[in-house]
């Protein structure tokens, strides 16, 4: 399957700034509606909103680093930084399409220059085309053991990170 943008226009004003504590229902509601858009590749969320609501704003908003995309004055993005990994990245199926995506992504390259690791579930061949279009290459694949979901993942690093395989 390849990605291919959806036709719609780019968005213009996107703010991007670090998660407030008052952003964290709103950002968490973009992070279901993106898990749970029709033709989304992802295993089933394995909590509730309510749980995922909690979790940002008692894990992702202390632990992590995480900023939101605005347009219009409304969330319409998260991406989490944890460490060396990109650890969440999700837009609002609304407005996906639109480049908004791309520009966190570059965020999270300038913000860590050395290199990103990521994980991405292996029925989400949207996001491994995405990433694999900013640089990003396969270094394993695993039975998702390790991960909540119990769903096989794929583990995604671009630069210089330590886990990039070399010739």
């Amino acid at each position: 399957m390849k990605y291919l943008p959806r036709p719609t226009a780019p968005v213009d004003d996107l703010l991007i700034r670090p998660l407030e504590p008052y952003d964290t229902d709103e950002a968490a509601q973009v992070w279901w509606r993106s898990r749970h858009a029709p033709g989304a590749q992802l295993p089933p969320a394995i909590h509730t909103a309510e749980q995922v609501a909690t979790w940002f704003a008692e894990v992702l908003l202390p632990d992590a680093q995480t900023w939101v995309g605005l347009d219009d004055g409304r969330i319409v993005a998260v991406l989490t930084l944890d460490g060396d990994d990109l650890d969440q990245l999700y837009v609002d199926p609304e407005v996906a399409g639109r480049g908004i995506g791309s520009t966190l992504v570059d965020l999270a390259k300038d913000l860590r220059p050395g290199g990103l690791a990521l994980w991405t579930f292996q029925t989400n061949l949207s996001a491994q085309a995405f990433y694999r279009s900013h640089g990003f290459t396969e270094v394993r694949r695993t039975d998702g053991a390790a991960n909540e979901e119990r769903a096989p993942d794929v583990r995604m690093v671009w630069g210089k990170h330590p886990e990039a395989v070399t010739d």
